[in-house]
């Protein structure tokens, strides 16, 4: 088998290389470095937003839309830009446009969120989400094109104009013209901010996908900047993408089948070997060959290298986010849970959770299995009522009896069995353990 550096000495090492750092050792330090990042995720949006920035930049960068960028920002007249101070007022308008374009879909999609969030409860729906990235995994690695009539396109590209109104106006359909690649990461963000249900989320996710798009037409048009030519680079772009779409979709199937992750447990051992395991397929050709090669060699190590890669980053995202099991939680119906603890003259603690819940995930990673939260709940009777079926009457009626309309939903009892807390969004270990503290 030839060597990972052989073809492409510098391309292929410096993946590697960059796999290796961005995978590599797995410390305490930086396992802890992970749960605060996470901590700073629960407090606000603005980590998604980066995400969502990284993604359309990314994006920009793919086969459909960087060698526009020339293209377009002479069609809006910022090349002939006298001063750069008009060339920014130029690439500015024209990134508005993209703005304009996009921003009103995530606002949309965190409004409508709590209908999303209900079909999430079934496994059906959730597996045909997981084949809809499957489906964007494979068109990024040319199993098939996603692109718009070219009568279309060529109709979009004609829109706009020299000047201000006419870089708006382009930069409102460069959205479309770019679909093929836009499409899929477009879809991984709009389905994130579905799920988080709201709509400051959803403004601010895509108004950060729309400027990580628009970044390179912004410094080309402001400083004439001349860009490295196209090249198979671009091709590898659409390979990573092409990998974390895969790894959403694993995500989704997991959430549908929970058994698909049972096995993995957040030990250094699997973060270690999941590690390697994404190192050993960009070395193998996950991202430096292609399928499009004559050699059967060449589309064998990258089929190889796909797969590898993508399972290590799988397996890896889960350990690095999957619980430790620090609390004995009970499964018990809830009144039979109920008359246990008044009987026992301790505390209750009912945590109402589902599969499809971003911030009960949340809880239970930062919250729960923070060692002080975990000690202090060890007096409660813990129970947990798993409402990912929304269907089943023991759920349904569970729902009803504690006044459960949304989730997450924590609820505090002492041992007279009063209600004496009551969260209903994230709340972080400080705050939960201040609050399992006042519960005689």
């Amino acid at each position: 088998m030839p060597g990972c550096c052989s073809k492409k000495p510098l391309l292929s090492c410096s993946l590697l290389a960059l796999t290796f750092i961005l995978c590599g050792w797995v410390s305490p330090a930086w396992a802890s470095s992970i749960n605060q990042f996470e901590s700073a995720l629960a407090k606000g949006p603005l980590s998604a937003a980066g995400v969502a920035l990284l993604g359309g930049l990314l994006v920009s960068l793919t086969p459909c839309v960087y060698p526009m960028i020339a293209i377009t920002v002479s069609v809006f007249g910022a090349k002939q830009s006298q001063s750069h101070l008009h060339g920014l007022g130029l690439s500015s308008a024209f990134v508005l446009g993209i703005v304009a374009m996009f921003t009103p879909l995530g606002v949309l999609a965190g409004m409508t969120g709590s209908l999303f969030g209900a079909a999430l409860q079934n496994q059906w729906v959730l597996t045909g989400i997981a084949l809809l990235f499957v489906a964007m995994a494979a068109s990024m690695l040319g199993a098939f094109e996603l692109a718009l009539p070219s009568s279309l396109t060529n109709r979009l590209a004609q829109v706009g104009g020299v000047g201000p109104k006419g870089a708006f106006g382009l930069g409102l359909v460069c959205g479309l013209i770019a679909a093929p690649c836009t499409g899929p990461v477009l879809t991984g963000i709009l389905t994130y901010i579905a799920k988080s249900q709201s709509g400051t989320v959803g403004a601010l996710a895509m108004l950060a996908f729309s400027l990580g798009l628009g970044f390179p037409f912004l410094i080309v048009g402001t400083f004439a900047v001349r860009l490295p030519k196209s090249g198979a680079w671009m091709v590898h772009v659409k390979s990573i993408l092409a990998i974390v779409l895969s790894v959403v979709a694993l995500y989704y199937f997991a959430t549908a089948f929970p058994f698909i992750t049972a096995w993995i447990e957040p030990s250094h051992a699997v973060m270690i070997a999941s590690s390697l395991a994404v190192v050993f397929g960009v070395a193998v050709g996950a991202v430096h060959r292609e399928f499009s090669s004559p050699l059967f060699a060449d589309r064998f190590l990258k089929g190889l290298g796909t797969f590898v890669a993508t399972c290590g980053a799988f397996v890896l995202v889960i350990a690095l986010t999957k619980p430790a099991r620090v609390l004995n939680w009970q499964t018990d119906a809830l009144e039979t849970a109920r008359s246990a603890a008044l009987k026992s003259e301790r505390p209750l603690m009912v945590d109402f959770t589902a599969a499809w819940c971003g911030a009960c995930k949340e809880l239970e990673k930062l919250t729960f299995a923070d060692p002080r939260v975990s000690r202090e709940a060890g007096r409660f009777h813990a129970v947990k009522v798993d409402a990912t079926d929304d269907e089943d009457p023991r759920v349904v009626a569970s729902m009803k009896s504690m006044q459960v309309v949304g989730l997450p939903t924590v609820i505090l009892f002492d041992s007279q069995g009063k209600e004496i807390h009551r969260f209903t969004d994230f709340v972080d270990a400080p705050q939960f353990l201040r609050a399992l503290r006042s519960v005689k």
